[in-house]
């Protein structure tokens, strides 16, 4: 998979909705968590950066994790001009292969990620483990659909959306509570209109 966005990093954020979606999401986030300068944010996942640009100005400091060179090239270059804040930490960071930092997070955002991710389990764990007592995990994904969203990409092996009782059970298995979905946004790709939601838990039981 990190090759594959390597070859798209470039242009990613030429596709205006994208930055519609990223936005769309952030918002949501905004009003479902609560949010202040003293918030420490992780966007796992988070190939250019953008829902972390939307909610810049929500938070404190912002760290971006993702394993694609050429997404972290981007948002390397983000900071250089000021698109993201200058202190915006950027990690080279895989979950189901490398070991959990040592870093308390408050809130955890990550957009259109975890349908790509095969063991979930490992994810989540990681995610209650890195978030304080307390914290907000935020998930914006696809409902589990048909399988045809990724029809054009013969190389994705990852889930056809995610179902939200499936999801709400590895959650809670992860020692998440409160967990909610709403639906926050809609793609509208051949023709087709594919639901997002938005989940959003608390870390501790």
């Amino acid at each position: 998979m990190p090759t594959d966005f390597d070859e798209r990093a470039r242009t990613w954020d030429d596709d205006p909705t994208r930055v519609q979606r990223a936005h769309a999401a952030a918002e949501a986030i905004a009003a479902a968590v609560p949010l202040e300068s003293s918030t420490r944010l992780l966007e796992y996942g988070a190939g250019t950066g953008l829902a972390s640009q939307a909610l810049a100005s929500h938070v404190g400091s912002i760290t971006v994790a993702e394993p694609s060179e050429g997404m972290r090239a981007i948002m390397a270059d983000k900071v250089a001009v000021g698109t993201l804040p200058a202190e915006t930490r950027i990690w080279d960071l895989d979950l189901t292969v490398h070991a959990v930092p040592e870093e308390p997070f408050d809130v955890i955002v990550t957009l259109m990620t975890l349908h790509h991710i095969h063991d979930l389990a490992v994810v989540l764990d990681s995610f209650a483990e890195l978030l304080v007592h307390g914290g907000h995990l935020c998930v914006v994904d696809l409902e589990a659909e048909d399988g045809s969203f990724h029809d054009d990409d013969p190389d994705f092996d990852g889930h056809h959306g995610l179902g939200r009782a499936s999801l709400t059970e590895k959650l809670h298995a992860a020692g998440f509570r409160d967990v909610r979905f709403e639906r926050c946004y809609e793609i509208e790709k051949d023709g087709r209109s594919y639901p997002l939601f938005l989940m959003t838990c608390t870390a501790g039981r």
